[in-house]
């Protein structure tokens, strides 16, 4: 960690120097980055009978999936300096109603993410920034899953980061402080590196292509717990076609990807669809 702490502040030594380049800007915007949706049904009626049919759709099981994502900023530039506070939830689940047999359900998706972000803007080329940025984070999720316990969780990430830009939103490499405070018995701190992005296209008129997500990587803990992550990769991909004012349309794919200290194989999750979604966002100053 001594020599990542030196290479973020060699990176910062020439961004400093040119600090009087970055153009003066002071401005309130709350950020509506997607309210959306997710859902869909199949109903097979009488599949009792269709058992030995050989046509797949007369003998499938019913089920019901739905995902609602509420993605939200207050984000206040001031010269040289961004704040962005976030909150972020998402819930998804799946319920399957086998034939002869109880419904069951499962979730594939529940995060509730309330961070607040802290970027200062030595160097400005073409409306590409750069320099230091500082965040806090509290990561938990609105239910348990099973009989494991709720999600808890601190972060605190310090590094350089590119932003407020057309195209790069957000582009950070940090050091990662974790609290981890899930299990009442177990409470572990944690080192880790960060890569993160929340990057943005127009492609044409109504139609955006967006993407953000993380990748982090775990350098040591205080303690020994079997389900804490070694690697976490989270990315979200997203095509966006207005239909109506702020409403959207558009295919998505969302893929988790992460190892824990006590299993040999990686555990993946992978969703692919279509989702509706409101966004726009609000000039406060």
């Amino acid at each position: 960690m001594k020599k990542v702490s030196w290479v973020l502040l060699m990176s910062l030594v020439p961004c400093m120097a040119m600090a009087d380049e970055v153009a003066e800007k002071n401005e309130l915007v709350l950020a509506v980055r997607r309210i959306g949706l997710e859902w869909s049904k199949t109903d097979v009626r009488h599949a009792d009978e269709y058992q030995e049919s050989p046509i797949s759709a007369l003998k499938a099981d019913s089920q019901d999936f739905f995902k609602g994502v509420f993605d939200t900023a207050l984000v206040y530039n001031k010269n040289r300096f961004q704040w962005d506070n976030s909150l972020f939830m998402e819930y998804g689940e799946t319920k399957l109603k086998p034939y002869n047999e109880l419904p069951t359900t499962s979730e594939n998706a529940d995060d509730i993410l309330l961070s607040s972000n802290l970027s200062y803007a030595c160097w400005d080329f073409s409306g590409l920034k750069f320099g230091p940025t500082v965040r806090g984070a509290y990561d938990t999720e609105f239910v348990t899953s099973d009989d494991t316990p709720r999600q808890q969780v601190v972060r605190a990430n310090a590094g350089i980061s590119l932003f407020d830009n057309k195209v790069i939103k957000s582009l950070y490499l940090t050091g990662v402080y974790e609290y981890d405070f899930t299990y009442a018995n177990e409470k572990v701190s944690k080192l880790a590196a960060e890569l993160g992005w929340r990057l943005e296209y127009q492609v044409r008129d109504g139609v955006k292509f967006s993407t953000n997500g993380y990748y982090r990587e775990y350098l040591s803990y205080s303690e020994f717990v079997a389900t804490d992550l070694e690697r976490d990769l989270s990315a979200v991909v997203r095509l966006d076609t207005n239909l109506w004012g702020d409403l959207t349309m558009g295919p998505y794919v969302q893929y988790r990807l992460a190892r824990a200290r006590g299993v040999d194989v990686y555990g993946s999750n992978f969703i692919m669809g279509i989702s509706f979604n409101y966004i726009t966002s609000f000039g406060l100053m």
